[in-house]
């Protein structure tokens, strides 16, 4: 199949987490970690969120530097890369952030089923995708991604987000900024939420790099053994 090049962009905590038990986010990392953040967005083509990201933390998902805006501009492309949500039964507010914050094309991708009143509203603010009956066809969005022109596309969450990309195989290199903070809690998200594999089945990655970064670690691996 053709698809964009795929990576997840994320920071967690020394345990594993990435927010509190109730779904808000910490301060992980500093400032040079959000410089680099930036710098992925900004020479990425797309980026993407899982609707639960979306409603529990209502990110704009724009290009912060100034000057990589105005570098972007220079290529003769939008401030922002497209903004792409996975939201099976459109359930975007429509006053989210995404929409009211920085200039780019806005994408949601919903399913069949998704109710067509909330869709015709949501319709106004973005372009609608269609991929699935009641869940979203990640494999078929990615292609029809693909076939927009994305080449590169960063992934920011959340962790159901994660699981699904990764299990069905879409994702190439994970970039994690491990902090050095605890947060703990059964019920707090990790990287990788979803199903899980079992044994025998889980998957491999390969370490492309490690790297102290402020008071933390910033390590980047490849996706092998991807699932088709």
């Amino acid at each position: 199949m053709n698809r964009p090049f795929t990576f997840i962009n994320s920071a967690m905590s020394a345990d594993g987490k990435i927010s509190t038990w109730q779904r808000k986010q910490v301060r992980i990392s500093g400032s040079i970690d959000f410089d680099r953040m930036d710098e992925l967005r900004a020479t990425s083509d797309a980026v993407m969120v899982g609707i639960g990201t979306v409603l529990a933390d209502d990110p704009s998902l724009t290009v912060k530097s100034a000057q990589r805006k105005a570098e972007r501009k220079a290529k003769g492309l939008e401030e922002n890369p497209i903004r792409v949500i996975i939201d099976s039964q459109a359930r975007t507010p429509i006053d989210a952030d995404i929409f009211k914050k920085g200039e780019g094309q806005r994408i949601i991708v919903i399913t069949s089923s998704a109710p067509s009143e909330t869709v015709e509203a949501l319709r106004t603010k973005a372009r609608i995708m269609i991929s699935g009956e009641s869940k979203v066809d990640l494999p078929d969005a990615m292609e029809q991604l693909y076939r927009l022109g994305i080449r590169r596309l960063m992934i920011e969450g959340g962790a159901t987000l994660n699981w699904a990309m990764l299990s069905s195989g879409l994702v190439d290199e994970i970039y994690t900024f491990v902090g050095n903070i605890i947060i703990g809690g059964q019920m707090a998200p990790t990287l990788v939420d979803g199903q899980g594999f079992i044994e025998h089945s889980t998957l491999p990655l390969e370490l492309i790099s490690a790297g102290k970064v402020e008071e933390g670690v910033l390590l980047k691996w490849k996706v092998v053994n991807l699932r088709k």
